[in-house]
Order: C-alpha cells, then structure tokens, then sequence
C-alpha cells in the first residue's frame, strides 16, 4: 500500500448526480488531502495526516509542489484505430465544399477505407498506440476505440485485433466498439439491409468467438443507414447480447429515437436533436453523449448540452477523435470550450468527461475518486481546480496515474 499526496485540493466528484444539470456547490473538495492506494485501486481518501496514522505501514509517494488531484478522464467515442489523413478534405471544406462535393472527390469516409484496409494490422496498432498515449499523458486514462474504417469481414476483424492488440501495449484502458456499421461500402454489391445481415452472419459470430467486442455501433443517417434498417439490425444484435449504441441525430433527427426504441446505452452527436428528442433521451437511461470536437471540425453548431441537462439527461462529453470530422483529439480543450459556449458549469464539463462519460461505457469502476475504484488520476499544477476548466485545455496536467502506478 502506498500512500499519495498532499494535494492542495482533491476533487472526488462522489456524491454527485448521474442524471441533469449540477451545480459547483455541489462538488466535494477536500482540502490537503491524500488517497491510500493498494493494488490499483483506491482504499481511502482523506487528510494526508490521518491517512498516514492510518496506515503507518504505508510507502509515502510525496507531491511536494502545489497540485489539484482529479479522476482520470475517459473518453467514450473515438475512431483512432485509422490510418491515412484526410487533410485534403479538410482544405476543400474550409474553401467552402461541401460535404458530397468532397466525396465525390474522392474524399470522405471511404478514402480512409480504403487508407485503413491498405495498411497492416501491425501498422494499425502501433498508430492507435501512439494515439492513446498522447491522451493518456492528457490525463485520459479510458478510452473507447471504434473500428468502421474496414467495412468487410476480413477488414473490421484486422481492426478490432489491432485495437487488442494496441490495448496490450498502451497503458491506457481501451474499450473496443464494432462499427461496422458506419454505412454501406461502395464495393457491396447489395443494399443497406443486405449488408447489415452479413455484418450478423459473418461478421459479428467472429466476434464472439474471438472475444474482440461486446459493444456495437450504427451511423443512423441519411447518408449512412435509414431508421428502419437501424431498428431491425439493432433489435437481432441486442438478442444476441451485445451493448448497443448509436450514432444518432448528427445532421437529420431519427437516431436518437431508435436508439431510445433499441435500449442503447449511448445516443452519440445529437446536434439536430430538438425538443422532442431530448425530451424522449431525459425520459430513458441513455446516455446523450456530446461531440464538440465533431462541431469545431465540420464548423457546425453544437449540440444543445445545456437544454438535455436541463431536461435531466445524463449528459457526457467525448471527442470523436477521427481523421475526417474531428481530426484534432483534444477532449479537455472540447469540453472547455463546448462549456463556454453552452454554459456548462465547471461540475458539469467534469462530470461529462469523468463518471458520465464512465456510465456510457458501462463501467461503474472509475471516473470518481472513492473507495474501491480503480485509482486513474492526474494533478494539475494549480491551487484552485477551477483554474483546469477557466485555461480551455490549455493546462495539461503534471502528474498521470494509472492503477495507481505514476506515468507521467
């Protein structure tokens, strides 16, 4: 057992709501306080000089400069396991061209199909690898990866085994997701339900077998899948056990309603979501998880996170990390800046990176910093923990801990 700290502050963000908006009165701050840490996962949080009565027996770690100590964050929807760039889609769209027109350049989704199914399931790990250690030295200590640049069997399977195998070498969690499903591929010679039924014949038996996903994803859109075929592949893949979420209201309105009709544990983007839906989402146990990143990258507006909050939804915030809509990977700065705009209190932008992002992914285990959770954590260089939110991501933190073990 090891005994951590002092810090001037610890933000535990326990006792704090799951669903609906929060106040900063509500955070818990404790004071020059420390954490007990034993086999990864935390056995206590308090004073460090009572801790250290405590456990006399305890390995002292000392933080001798200044620092706030929060939970790691987690990041609940990415697609770093990708190769290629798409700079030049990037070119044309802040020149004006719109999103057909770059594809019918060439551009769009399938050119990193075609980039992704070229390279090596080597290649492919080593750049989510590396991918997932700038955000772990972000303080990002979960992360969900997303395959859907394969769009075929042999090439989702060579994606989730490079997203183990990444998994294996980071030493960041990450939490696969087959999006297979991200839209019908040019070179299927079928329709939207043809493909959808060989994703469940052929694909989705390998990974069971293999073990390489409990988790699948469909991109609900007018030019990905329509609502209907969504709802009959969702109903088949839930009797077959696997967790469900959902690509849904990112331009046109329909996936947050089938992803409610489905029991998906997430509804992803929601930029178009309206009074209706965020009403249906606030009604459920979904989570409306927010995409800032996707808004900035496509210069769209974003989600309307102070009205689902009010409605009382669960509300967390990722990045969407991916070459095309969201090529830039920074969720504290997103999340800062998505709060600006918003108006997010400082509790809520945490909450939606931390715990809430955690209950997407249905992990019960991190994003709090209490007893028996599993001790993720970063400090921040700063006596005031509101100074993290204030900066917009500018302040990256100091210190990163993973199961307890520094790594930064």
């Amino acid at each position: 057992m090891k005994i951590i700290g002092p810090f001037v502050q610890v933000i535990t963000l326990d006792h704090l709501p799951m669903k609906g908006s929060i106040k900063d009165e509500s955070l818990e701050v404790l004071m020059n306080s420390a954490l007990a840490v034993d086999n990864g996962k935390i056995k206590a949080v308090g004073k460090f000089d009572v801790l250290r009565r405590k456990f006399p027996n305890a390995i002292l770690e000392l933080i001798e400069t200044p620092e706030v100590l929060l939970p790691g964050f987690i990041d609940s929807h990415t697609h770093i396991c990708y190769a290629g760039s798409r700079t030049n889609d990037y070119a044309m769209r802040v020149s004006g061209k719109t999103y057909l027109e770059i594809a019918r350049a060439g551009g769009g989704i399938w050119d990193t199909v075609m980039q992704t199914r070229s390279a090596s399931k080597s290649e492919l790990a080593g750049l989510t690898t590396m991918r997932a250690e700038r955000l772990l030295h972000s303080g990002i200590t979960t992360i969900e990866v997303k395959s859907g640049y394969g769009l075929n069997v042999e090439d989702e399977l060579k994606i989730l085994h490079a997203i183990k195998e990444a998994n294996e070498k980071t030493r960041a969690d990450l939490i696969p997701t087959c999006l297979a499903a991200h839209l019908k591929p040019q070179d299927f010679d079928g329709t939207e339900d043809d493909y959808l039924l060989h994703i469940e014949q052929k694909l989705l038996p390998e990974i069971r077998k293999e073990n390489l996903a409990s988790r699948l994803d469909i991109f609900v859109e007018e030019t990905a899948f329509s609502v209907d075929a969504a709802k009959e592949y969702l109903k088949k893949v839930c009797l077959l056990g696997f967790d469900i979420t959902v690509h849904a209201d990112q331009f046109t309105t329909g996936g947050s309603a089938v992803a409610v009709e489905c029991g998906a544990v997430s509804a992803d983007h929601l930029e178009a979501s309206g009074d209706k839906e965020i009403e249906s989402m606030a009604k459920s146990d979904i989570v409306a998880t927010v995409l800032p990143g996707a808004s900035l990258g496509l210069g769209m507006p974003y989600a309307p996170a102070r009205k689902l909050l009010n409605a009382g939804c669960c509300v967390a915030i990722a990045s969407d990390w991916n070459p095309g809509s969201a090529p830039m990977g920074d969720l504290l700065m997103q999340a800062c800046v998505l709060g600006a705009y918003e108006k997010l209190s400082v509790a809520e932008t945490l909450a939606g990176i931390s715990f809430r992002a955690a209950k997407a992914l249905r992990l019960n285990d991190r994003g709090i910093l209490k007893e028996n959770f599993i001790a993720d954590m970063q400090a921040y260089p700063v006596k005031d923990f509101r100074e993290i939110i204030y900066l917009q991501g500018s302040l990256k933190p100091s210190i990163v801990w993973k199961n307890g073990v520094r790594i930064l």
